[in-house]
């Protein structure tokens, strides 16, 4: 099987809890700190196997081998590669069956995440996720005043669109935003903007 390692803790020992999603199902497994292993580490994309027993409910990972891409040596995109990943987690960490959109979301990331600015990709496969999970308030009502929003638009956790005079944050040009969620593309940003649409990514999905 293949996954991403999305979450990773340190119980007795040093043995370690560590949370895998495939491509339609999000594993809690056991590794034992004692034996032979790859070295894993949050974000990896692994080929991995599962050993079940009947002394425990939690099954053992065995046979972990790292996909890697040449930019997991990159310390600054792993770190954001690692901050990204990670939110997935919170999100999904009430389901176990999960459906594969997440994983493809995950694996298309994966895949340009050097070959592009990392933050844009993050942002952009965030407005993909929203607008999967019908959040997406792309009709530019304030969520305050319920007013339609026209020059300017703040945007809140989950890009939740306001008057910037409503909520007195940050605000964005609106065509730009309309842009961003229609076509899911982050051209029309400058890279303080692009810096300032991270940050909201990293409140939570």
């Amino acid at each position: 099987m293949q996954g991403y390692i999305i979450n990773i803790n340190k119980v007795r020992d040093e043995d370690l809890i560590i949370t895998i999603l495939s491509n339609n199902k999000k594993y809690t497994t056991y590794r034992f700190y004692g034996a032979r292993h790859s070295t894993v580490n949050l974000g990896y994309k692994i080929d991995f196997e599962l050993q079940h027993s009947y002394k425990s409910k939690i099954p053992q990972l065995r046979n972990i081998l790292h996909l890697a891409k040449k930019w997991n040596t990159d310390r600054e995109k792993m770190y954001l590669w690692q901050q990204y990943i990670k939110l997935f987690y919170n999100h999904l960490k009430e389901v176990d069956t999960i459906d594969e959109f997440y994983f493809n979301l995950i694996e298309k990331s994966y895949q340009l995440w050097d070959k592009q600015n990392s933050k844009r990709v993050a942002i952009e496969s965030y407005i993909k996720l929203l607008e999967y999970e019908g959040r997406l308030h792309n009709d530019f009502i304030c969520f305050e005043c319920e007013k339609k929003i026209k020059n300017r638009v703040s945007l809140l956790r989950a890009f939740l669109p306001a008057h910037q005079e409503c909520v007195y944050m940050q605000s964005f040009d609106a065509l730009h935003v309309e842009e961003l969620f229609s076509k899911k593309s982050t051209l029309f940003f400058n890279d303080t903007e692009i810096q300032k649409l991270w940050l909201i990514v990293c409140e939570g999905f």
